[in-house]
């Protein structure tokens, strides 16, 4: 009995490894999900008392109760049934398909995360890089809406920093759930963007089983009440431009609230429930991303691959470390960010007696009044876009090379007084048309030199002197600035557009200008 017994070493530390794992499942994982769990309840109740649209009860359900919720969603099991029939394959392989699917587009909000620590972290970074401002915001309308509605932001999108800006600036009114593309699907980006809220969506994916899981989560979220961050154009903007709207999400969102208004015999109370969009307005100083953005319109010039990516990240994050070292950084301009009016859907489908018959997916009638809804948001977006000092001194420059000749090489250099009354003149012309101009500290001479700065930093502008003129191997730049408040100028402006060798050619914008309100 009391002799000893010989263990081999590898035994010792798996039982060891086993009292650790049984210690920690028993003993200590308990006690921490409820303090976990305390915290997160806490942190919804201080939300709820101070947001002016409260948490959803659907975004706060547990992912794994959602996934099977998705997966055996009436629509999905016609679908699946369907899929099962025309490739002769069991309903269970397809069922295992579409729980796959749904388990890569569902998120897992966590409270704690999206306002402690998400909200801090993306207060700090924009803080950093900009000078933030909230320019207009249509508060009393905000309150106003009824608590049943399902909100939908919609906004314009210049940089991947519009997640994170918009994310800051919404956190006293809501939390937003964001679609976000596959080049985010990377550890540990992944992770955090699903416990923000945001779920994850193939863009170019074609396969209808996919689409259809897709777009009963969004109906599932909208129907939930979880405020919803859409980009109608639904990918980054080009060449600076307000490009035009995809049926995409849109579609998804508005149709199951059509149907229900072409269904007289519902309930009363479901048709009574409205879907709300809020537009947005985005506008930077600078796009960190601009030059990328301008060298992807090139079809000529193969896509950089990761190496060539990150080799830029890199190179363009010891720029500015060594620009802080030397005294020399600026934060990037201005950010700035406007809330229009919201449109109701309900009373939007009214005034145009608009419940149309969507029986078929393929329907004219449902198509054309999607894309009436679209073009009507990206008016209303349109009219709210900020116009900060670089649009403003970009679009001078590019209105005196119009005036001046074709050609960027005899565009005449400018003084700053010269400049400074050119804007003064143009931010007349805007305001007068009702548009939402961010003027620094209201001193319209200190816009300009903010505008003047930032473009001889870009080396867009050149300065000689004292002397301003184009830089006319980099007009393309320039342009990009210009463009995001050209649609603000007038109908029939000719936007002029460079070329590679720095010509121009004049070209009406993509998103013409309408008439706009006075509010603000």
């Amino acid at each position: 009995m009391t002799g000893s017994i010989d263990t081999p070493i590898w035994l010792l530390f798996i039982l060891i490894a086993l009292a650790v794992v049984t210690s920690l499942q028993y003993f200590l994982l308990p006690p921490m999900r409820m303090i976990m769990r305390r915290r997160a309840n806490r942190v919804i109740d201080e939300m709820n008392s101070r947001l002016a649209l409260e948490l959803p009860s659907f975004k706060l359900t547990k992912r794994e109760v959602l996934i099977d919720r998705l997966v055996y969603h009436p629509s999905i099991m016609k679908e699946v049934e369907r899929v099962a029939r025309e490739e002769n394959t069991s309903r269970d392989a397809v069922l295992q398909q579409v729980r796959s699917y749904a388990t890569e587009i569902v998120p897992a909000f966590n409270a704690w995360l999206y306002f402690k620590t998400g909200y801090w972290l993306a207060r700090k970074i924009v803080h950093m890089l900009y000078r933030v401002r909230l320019g207009f915001a249509d508060d009393q309308s905000l309150a106003k809406l009824p608590q049943n509605s399902s909100v939908v932001f919609v906004m314009n999108h210049r940089s991947n920093m519009d997640y994170i800006l918009a994310t800051y600036l919404a956190a006293e009114r809501s939390s937003l759930s964001y679609a976000v593309g596959e080049w985010a699907r990377v550890w540990p980006l992944q992770q955090l963007i699903r416990s923000m809220g945001g779920y994850f969506v193939r863009r170019n994916s074609g396969e209808r089983l996919y689409r259809k899981v897709l777009q009963c989560y969004v109906q599932m979220a909208a129907e939930g009440g979880v405020p919803q961050a859409v980009f109608p154009e639904g990918k980054l903007t080009r060449n600076g431009r307000l490009g035009k709207a995809k049926m995409g999400l849109l579609g998804y969102l508005v149709r199951p609230f059509l149907e229900r208004s072409s269904d007289q015999s519902e309930q009363h109370s479901h048709k009574d429930k409205d879907l709300v969009f809020i537009p947005v307005g985005i506008n930077y100083d600078r796009v960190l991303e601009d030059r990328t953005l301008l060298a992807s319109q090139d079809s000529d010039k193969p896509r950089p691959g990761t190496f060539f990516t990150l080799r830029r990240f890199f190179g363009f994050l010891a720029n500015q470390m060594w620009l802080a070292l030397t005294g020399r950084w600026y934060r990037f301009g201005y950010a700035c960010v406007n809330f229009g009016t919201p449109l109701s859907l309900k009373e939007w489908v009214e005034s145009r007696q608009a419940s149309a018959d969507i029986t078929a997916a393929d329907n004219s009638d449902w198509h054309k009044q999607v894309e009436a809804l679209s073009e009507e948001l990206m008016d209303r977006i349109g009219q709210i876009i900020p116009i900060l000092p670089v649009a403003m001194v970009a679009t001078i420059f590019r209105q005196t090379q119009t005036d001046s000749s074709d050609s960027a090489a005899n565009t005449p250099a400018l003084s700053e007084i010269d400049i400074k009354v050119r804007v003064a003149q143009l931010a007349e012309q805007l305001s007068s048309r009702g548009a939402h101009l961010y003027i620094p500290r209201s001193n319209m001479d200190y816009a300009v030199t903010v505008g003047l700065r930032m473009l001889v930093l870009r080396h867009a502008l050149l300065n000689d002197n004292g002397m301003y003129r184009l830089n006319t191997s980099d007009t393309q730049l320039l342009d990009f600035y210009a463009q995001s408040i050209a649609h603000l100028l007038h109908t029939q402006e000719q936007v002029p557009v460079a070329t590679v060798d720095g010509s121009t050619t004049n070209k009406e914008p993509d998103h013409p200008a309408h008439p706009l309100s006075t509010s603000g």
